[in-house]
């Protein structure tokens, strides 16, 4: 039997298109207040994003609705999409969704072992190679992992879901959701999302590359003659990695789970097997040791270390941006049984290693095995590097599709791989632009150790953002108090500002690459919110409200034909521009008009029994309201179907729809920068159809042209 989460992955149209009504679908009276929409029970006022489209290739802008949304708890799950459907389903499931999370989830943080230690005590850390040293970092790296992984994001921030999605956007939205009306305080909420977002496009540039090139740099462990064969491995590796994204990685991502469940095994006997031959390594979990390397490297002489040290934390952000795939039980499973040890004994067995061979440190992590392995462990990690970089690919295209949905870029295409997952998605272009400065970066730093010096920034940047909104939830939210909070907060702030501090220090020697894409996603975010903001200002100013076209249209014998128009709009009150066109040379109307705006709500799902409202004008004038959720695709053929449970029968193949194609033209005094109105039009221009990002059939639509000043 068919399911209304089947739909919402894509695998068919909504229940109700098949003759059934959801049971709360509604007709709102003309004149219904904007953004507002009831459920079984109460209000539920939403922020909401205009996605209807009566302006050419742009795809997304603010809502000029938007309203305060109510907190959100882990219980308050959408019955669009039923807890159970794609998290937590029970204990029977548990463990195979946490095997599942230690490709997707753990992968990052999983093959940091492959270079930390070495970093840190070479050109990255420039610690000292003592014993006391040794047991310093080490400690540093253990009480690192349970405090910024363990407590940080494993037990505190995967409470703060957003109707059970993950990531710096989801947290963002929810905090904006929890906010009065303020501005001050939603535009301060709105940057430190937005800026985290943009630190995590430069975070998804340098993992792939570091990962992939220090798993393959283990051939020169083993054969030093290979080592002019490393860079083009690394790259040939990459570009296949890139290659294979179109086809969807459902097939290659079952095989993701049992792999990383041999390479933790690895991982942790390896290290089992250096801690045995060095027991004495064992002492660096007291904290004591972590304190006198702090205090033996005081004031500036602790940024290098820590700087390194980071290098750990990697893919910890992960942690939570992947929590929607498989709910927060399995990722807590998957990482105190399996993946906190495995790490822990690794790090601990490579300390051993070099305490008792310093000559080790150039490459503890492969000379913990012994000569048989060191090949068949070269493959495995190499295949762990890729399931870690193809986790970061994911998480990009995911990224870029929620901020394309909540209005900060236009539209892009993209396509669903999988006709049961609605999260594996496939976005070209960005494919395409990650790879190039993927293997750019290969090319230009050559080794993982160069990659190391530009690593952290950017990972930092955003644990120290998320910590920041974190706290905006703990006190909206959860109602904690004042004494219970800053103990936590001020010492998670005080570990996020050292990392980050550290890291900072990279900037000349690697670390600005990280920093300017992250700057530049981040002008590109403003410029076309912006722009969309003064395009919709300049719309509001020229527009005729419905009512007043409705009454000017009783005073004329306006001829109508058969059929059914769908006007695709972005306003909820005003007349789209492609109506007045028609109107002006057509010189007639369709027996029915219909106005539709997609809205996209700051909650990943928008419930079945909530997507849709109708209101009903004179002379078969019809307002239609679709929303959708930021982890939704719409799908208005879909919607228009619905649309009969509340009086409005479409028929599809009697409708034709209007979409309004702008020629953007600048004003002689705008308001906006002259940089940011040129890249809001270049976004513009380069803009993915609404034809298909809407599912409108394109054998049905008809696109009238105007000029618009911004």
């Amino acid at each position: 039997m068919s399911t209304s989460a089947d739909w919402r992955r894509g695998s068919m149209v909504p229940p109700y298109s098949m003759g059934g009504c959801p049971p709360s679908l509604r007709r709102e009276p003309a004149g219904a207040a904007a953004g507002t929409f009831r459920g079984p029970t109460s209000p539920l006022i939403l922020n909401s994003v205009h996605m209807s489209n009566d302006v050419g290739p742009g795809a997304t802008g603010p809502s000029s609705a938007a309203a305060a949304q109510p907190a959100l708890t882990l219980a308050d799950r959408l019955p669009g999409r039923p807890h159970g459907s794609r998290r937590d389903r029970g204990d029977r499931n548990l463990t195979m969704l946490a095997i599942g999370a230690l490709g997707i989830v753990y992968g990052d943080v999983g093959t940091s072992p492959i270079y930390t230690l070495r970093e840190t005590f070479g050109a990255t850390g420039h610690v000292m190679l003592t014993p006391d040293n040794i047991l310093g970092v080490l400690s540093l790296i253990f009480w690192a992992l349970l405090i910024v992984v363990s407590g940080k994001y494993v037990s505190l921030i995967l409470r703060a879901d957003n109707h059970g999605e993950g990531g710096v956007m989801a947290l963002t939205a929810l905090v904006l959701g929890g906010l009065g009306p303020e501005r001050r305080r939603r535009r301060v909420f709105l940057f430190m999302g937005l800026l985290g977002a943009a630190l995590f496009y430069g975070d998804s540039v340098i993992t792939p590359a570091i990962s992939v090139l220090s798993a393959v740099e283990g051939l020169e462990v083993a054969t030093p003659i290979l080592k002019s064969y490393v860079v083009p491995i690394s790259v040939a590796v990459l570009v296949f990695l890139f290659m294979i994204q179109g086809a969807g990685t459902a097939r290659v991502g079952a095989l993701f789970g049992p792999i990383m469940v041999l390479w933790f095994l690895t991982l942790g006997v390896l290290g089992l097997f250096g801690i045995a031959a060095n027991p004495a390594v064992l002492a660096a979990v007291d904290p004591r040791e972590a304190y006198t390397f702090c205090m033996n490297h005081g004031g500036l002489k602790l940024l290098a270390p820590l700087g390194a040290i980071v290098l750990a934390l990697t893919g910890a952000e992960a942690i939570y941006a992947d929590m929607g795939h498989f709910g927060r039980k399995p990722i807590q499973q998957a990482w105190f049984a399996l993946v906190m040890p495995a790490l822990l004994l690794n790090y601990f067995g490579q300390g051993a290693l070099i305490m008792a061979h310093p000559a080790t440190v150039s490459a503890p992590f492969f000379l913990l095995a012994p000569n048989w392995l060191l090949y068949p462990l070269v493959g495995l990690s190499t295949l762990a590097t890729i399931i870690a970089s193809q986790a970061v690919i994911s998480g990009t295209f995911s990224m870029t599709h929620q901020a394309l949905l909540l209005g900060f870029l236009p539209r892009l295409p993209f396509r669903h791989t999988s006709a049961t997952e609605y999260g594996q998605i496939y976005m070209p272009h960005v494919n395409w632009i990650l790879m190039l400065a993927v293997v750019g970066l290969v090319l230009g730093f050559k080794t993982s150790s160069n990659l190391a010096s530009a690593y952290g920034i950017a990972v930092t940047g955003t644990m120290l953002i998320a910590t920041g909104l974190l706290y905006s939830v703990a006190t909206q939210s959860w109602g904690w108090s004042w004494a219970k909070m800053m103990p936590i907060f001020m010492t998670l702030a005080v570990i996020d500002l050292s990392f980050f501090s550290s890291c900072m220090t990279k900037v000349v020697d690697g670390g600005w690459f990280p920093l300017l894409v992250a700057g530049g996603v981040f002008a590109v975010f403003q410029a076309w919110r912006e722009g969309r903001a003064e395009l919709t200002r300049s719309r509001e100013d020229a527009s005729l409200s419905l009512e007043s076209f409705i009454a000017r249209l009783s005073a004329k014998k306006v001829p109508r034909v058969a059929g059914t128009a769908v006007f695709m709009t972005s306003s909820l009150e005003g007349v789209p521009s492609a109506l007045l066109h028609n109107l002006k040379h057509n010189k007639v109307l369709h027996e029915r008009v219909v106005l539709l705006t997609v809205l996209t709500e700051q909650v990943p799902w928008v419930a079945d029994a909530e997507r849709l409202a109708v209101s009903t004008y004179p002379h078969a004038f019809y307002r239609v309201v679709a929303r959708y959720g930021f982890m939704e695709s719409p799908d208005v053929p879909a919607a228009l179907t619905g649309c009969a449970c509340q009086g409005l029968a479409v028929d599809m193949m009697d409708t034709s729809f209007f979409l309004g194609r702008d020629s953007l033209v600048p004003k002689l005094r705008s308001s906006l920068p002259v940089w940011r109105e040129r890249v809001f039009l270049w976004l513009w221009r380069n803009a993915a159809s609404a034809t298909d990002f809407f599912r409108l059939p394109p054998n049905r639509v008809v696109e009238m042209g105007s000029q618009t000043e911004i």
